[in-house]
């Protein structure tokens, strides 16, 4: 059924709908847990200073329907868990949801008559847009190259559907990532000669409190090393192995809570939370969160007042590795330029 679906737009007989504006897809193959919204942040970063700019998703386990426009009410019930977080952290980024993603754009440009581009978040197999620019992610531990198609592996459509991209980028790549290694893996998914391919990693920025008006507790990483203090990390994402890692470089004690991917987090949690919190040794001790976590805790009536002012998020940032920032970055502006001026 893919397999017709892809040729049936292939063929034009489905037919994808292409803007007037430039229009940047960021997606996969694989079943979550590559990056795409850190991604997508990473890109809103380096664009939204230049040029007008709107993230579109479909926010995906929202209670709403339909197309919703982020205000000052949104959460992540009303918009995803992802969605939510980007608004967070770009107020001058425009964000909207809305499962029909052609009518998501219409509707953008129709609301805001200067709007001059759009990111398309997990987007790669919406097919009834034509970005002008593909990004396709795939994690290191996980290549598309090594996986099979669902329920056997993790990917949502051929290995093949690969070859719609512009740009490939290999994510969670370790620091030490070698240029043999680079190589193997270009030969390995079989790059096309008109792809770029990069490789990214997370670098995680100083923790931050996800209640600021609870009074909480001031802690960063020199503090945490300095008090020996334990660490409860809460995570409901696909693959939180490389935070622990991370914490590691500065606690003893990492005491982990680990979740479904997009986990809606229920009373009988928070408790679990609460107990095992209450049982970590220390007196100097908190509770680490991933950001999309906290945008699930933030507005949730049943979190627990005491652990508010302990309660920190660790915020990540993309790196493109190998001194090849600069050149991702130009490329995707060129494609903004170019795009905009063929409008």
């Amino acid at each position: 059924m893919i397999a017709i679906r892809n040729w049936l737009f292939d063929q034009e007989i489905f037919r994808s709908t292409r803007f007037n504006i430039p229009v940047i897809s960021v997606g996969n193959l694989a079943a979550g847990g590559t990056g795409k919204t850190p991604h997508a942040e990473f890109i809103l970063s380096i664009l939204k200073d230049e040029w007008k700019s709107a993230v579109l998703s479909r926010g995906y386990k929202r209670s709403t329907k339909g197309f919703i426009l982020a205000d000052q009410n949104s959460t992540a019930s009303t918009l995803g868990d992802e969605p939510f977080q980007i608004q967070q952290k770009f107020s001058d980024v425009t964000v909207a949801v809305d499962e029909k993603r052609v009518h998501g754009v219409k509707k953008l440009q129709e609301l805001i008559p200067d709007l001059q581009l759009v990111v398309l978040d997990d987007a790669f197999q919406h097919r009834y847009i034509e970005p002008g620019l593909s990004i396709l992610l795939t994690d290191i531990a996980n290549l598309y190259s090594r996986d099979l198609l669902l329920p056997a592996g993790n990917l949502r459509e051929w290995r093949s559907g690969s070859k719609r991209a512009d740009i490939i980028v290999v994510t969670k790549c370790p620091d030490d990532f070698k240029p043999i290694d680079m190589r193997l893996i270009e030969t390995e998914l079989k790059i096309e000669t008109n792809q770029l391919l990069f490789f990214s990693n997370y670098v995680y920025d100083e923790i931050v409190p996800v209640f600021p008006d609870s009074l909480p507790e001031k802690w960063n990483y020199e503090m945490l090393g300095e008090t020996k203090a334990n660490i409860l990390l809460v995570a409901g994402i696909v693959s939180p192995q490389s935070i622990v890692l991370h914490l590691n470089k500065y606690c003893d004690t990492v005491k982990t809570l680990f979740f479904d991917d997009h986990h809606a987090f229920q009373p009988k949690d928070f408790n679990l939370i609460f107990h095992t919190f209450d049982k970590l040794p220390s007196t100097e001790k908190i509770v680490l969160v991933t950001e999309k976590d906290a945008s699930r805790m933030v507005s949730n009536p049943y979190f627990p007042e005491s652990l508010k002012s302990r309660t920190f998020a660790l915020p990540i940032r993309v790196k493109i590795l190998h001194n090849q920032e600069n050149i991702f970055i130009q490329k995707i502006k060129d494609y903004v330029i170019e795009d905009s001026r063929n409008s």
